[in-house]
């Protein structure tokens, strides 16, 4: 799926106002759930993605070390969690970012291999299973 494609289906999913927000929602999705996935999971995921997404997934950021470190290698948190650092990097309330969560997953889910989508909601916990599509929300922990 292009990149355009992908966002203006985001927006019209979340019935956010603008492009945008639906830029801005879907990175801050797919950066947070970079953070929760494991890192080859989260190479894959990248790797279907058009570019300019992908790098929400692929960035590094700074360790207290000094080097350049992956953004996530399965960091363990909650829905809670997932919900407050989607609305951060959003600038959105929580109960929106909840929304626009289950938006970005459910385009995901059509535009990732089917495989990798079982990958994704195999790793993820059960409430934040829950934003993913039904089809999908249903597979138990492997």
């Amino acid at each position: 799926m292009r990149h355009d494609e992908l966002i203006a289906k985001v927006r019209e999913r979340a019935e956010l106002p603008d492009r945008s927000s639906a830029e801005r929602a879907t990175r801050a999705v797919l950066s947070t759930l970079a953070e929760r996935i494991p890192e080859g999971l989260a190479d894959h995921l990248a790797a279907q993605l058009p570019a300019q997404l992908a790098e929400s997934i692929r960035e590094r950021v700074s360790s207290p070390a000094g080097s350049d470190e992956r953004r996530g290698s399965g960091e363990r948190f909650d829905l809670t969690a997932f919900a407050g650092r989607v609305a951060w990097r959003a600038g959105v309330p929580e109960d929106a970012a909840l929304r626009e969560s289950a938006a970005v997953f459910e385009v995901l889910d059509a535009a990732i291999a089917p495989e990798e989508m079982e990958k994704l909601a195999r790793v993820l916990p059960t409430d934040i299973r829950t934003l993913l599509p039904v089809a999908r929300a249903d597979i138990t922990e492997a």
